[in-house]
């Protein structure tokens, strides 16, 4: 084993210092037969050669990288070799039928590549607010929350912070002066907060390794209370709500407002790649590029 990993090793320097120095070139006259180097590893009568590892690791890669990533690329090549000769002997093979799949397989693969440079190419990743908004009510029956959410403030604070009676005040406040202070606090002192108010918050992800993870009722919960401060051993929490929507009813727009733009934007790479197929198959006919016989 240990002998196999030297070679490698020595194989990978090779190969790096070789492609940072343009240094691998087809030989000058195409007649002389390319002679192979040895195989780096065999399955039965199935060889890996060097020019199989080509490109698997970059020449920036330090040694030790590329050393880890041939090996296993060469081990994965192994066991897929043992898979499928042990394959070949269990059960029969229709040799027809996997060559048209691979060749299906190498088209699709091929074609997916160029619709994908086709869509890097032409998508327009802009959304507006307006077509956001629209996209929403038109779809509103399929926002549904399936947690309970709130917009408001949360402080948690060590027990030893200092100015904790002034927490309060500063959270309840909107002038713009106690704000920017209650901000320059948190940033100081708090082991976590969230103080913009115009934000969506899970409430769960907002109490939970708090004492209000405890809560029995959270929806009758958030229907009594506005404020709320609670403590353990090593935290004191502060809690204000402004708002709030309870599960199962309609999301609200902000909640949602990068979820629609994303499904606008996978729409646009779907209706890209249609197109792309339509045009080619439009100007392939049109300039009698196929035939059906």
């Amino acid at each position: 084993m240990n002998h196999f990993r030297n070679n490698i090793v020595y194989l990978f320097i090779i190969l790096l210092v070789a492609s940072s120095c343009d240094l691998i070139k087809m030989k000058e006259d195409p007649t002389q037969e390319t002679v192979k180097a040895n195989p780096v590893a065999r399955v039965g009568e199935n060889y890996l050669y060097p020019e199989d590892l080509e490109g698997i690791a970059t020449s920036g890669m330090s040694i030790e990288d590329s050393t880890e990533r041939t090996m296993r690329f060469v081990n994965n090549w192994i066991r897929k070799q043992l898979l499928i000769g042990e394959a070949a002997t269990r059960i029969e093979f229709d040799e027809a039928e996997i060559e048209r799949k691979i060749l299906d397989y190498r088209y699709s693969l091929m074609g997916y590549e160029y619709q994908s440079y086709y869509i890097n190419q032409n998508l327009n990743m802009e959304v507006d607010d307006a077509e956001i908004e629209s996209y929403y009510n038109e779809n509103i029956d399929n926002f549904i929350l399936k947690q309970n959410i709130i917009r408001g403030r949360f402080i948690k604070l060590p027990t030893g912070a200092p100015k904790m009676d002034r927490v309060k005040t500063l959270l309840n406040s909107t002038r713009e002066e106690n704000i920017e202070e209650l901000n320059s606090y948190a940033l100081s002192f708090a082991a976590t907060y969230q103080l913009n108010d115009s934000v969506w918050m899970v409430f769960d992800e907002v109490i939970k390794n708090s004492p209000l993870a405890e809560i029995p009722n959270k929806v009758q919960f958030l229907q009594s209370n506005r404020y709320i401060e609670t403590a353990d051993v090593q935290f004191r929490y502060f809690l204000k709500i402004l708002e709030y929507r309870i599960s199962d009813n309609t999301s609200p727009l902000e909640f949602v407002k990068e979820d629609i733009k994303n499904i606008i934007i996978n729409k646009r790479k779907v209706q890209l790649a249609q197109q792309l197929e339509e045009d080619v198959y439009e100007r392939a006919t049109k300039n009698k590029e196929f035939e059906i016989y």
